[in-house]
């Protein structure tokens, strides 16, 4: 589920492929902040093929698309042989010590970590309600910037064909929530920003009291 920030069924997730983040901003900020290009990067829990590895792989990374990491090691990647992580939404949900020492395992030194999570403060939060990735997540004394992580917020867009195309999608992707947000709409796209933390793996990851 790591190519959306939602789970949806797949022509709702087609209908939000074709309006998220149309300007490619969230692969960009991966580039900046990996680099990606020419590279070998693990995407935790990213189906093959999907828009996230399309992405990447479209940018020059060598993509490993792999399953989640939950503290147990991945399987078939050897020691030392990736030199970007990158999970999106689902993944490194804080910062776990055993997921921490798996990335610290499979990374060359120097190797980064990149975790996409949205930031909120945007019309999309509307639709959810409050979520710790809304606050807590990105405060000084939270998990990442606790456990060694910068922050990078990427200010995006959903896109869509017009103000009724948009309402249309809300109303049958969120139902309620989603009707009540299409009516305040004004213009055919909504503000969506995400977070990415990342941090380089020179040592062991900070041990969180």
């Amino acid at each position: 589920m790591a190519d959306y920030p939602i789970e949806l069924d797949a022509a709702l997730a087609g209908r939000l492929q074709r309006a998220i983040d149309v300007e490619a901003k969230i692969p960009r900020a991966l580039e900046t902040l990996g680099p990606v290009a020419g590279r070998d990067v693990y995407l935790v829990d990213g189906p093959p093929g999907g828009i996230r590895a399309t992405q990447l792989e479209a940018l020059g990374a060598r993509v490993v698309a792999g399953g989640p990491i939950q503290g147990t090691p991945a399987p078939d990647v050897a020691d030392g042989s990736i030199d970007v992580v990158v999970g999106c939404w689902t993944p490194f949900r804080g910062v776990v010590a055993a997921e921490m020492a798996e990335v610290a395992r499979i990374l060359r030194p120097g190797g980064r970590l990149l975790a996409v999570h949205d930031y909120g403060r945007d019309d999309v939060s509307r639709l959810h309600g409050q979520r710790p990735e809304y606050s807590e997540w990105s405060r000084r004394d939270g998990p990442f910037l606790r456990g060694g992580f910068k922050i990078r917020v990427i200010h995006c867009f959903w896109t869509f064909e017009s103000i009724e195309d948009g309402q249309g999608f809300l109303a049958d992707a969120f139902d309620g929530p989603g009707r009540e947000l299409g009516a305040a709409m004004t213009r055919p796209r909504l503000s969506y920003n995400v977070a990415v933390y990342h941090r380089s793996f020179d040592g062991p990851p900070p041990t969180l009291a």
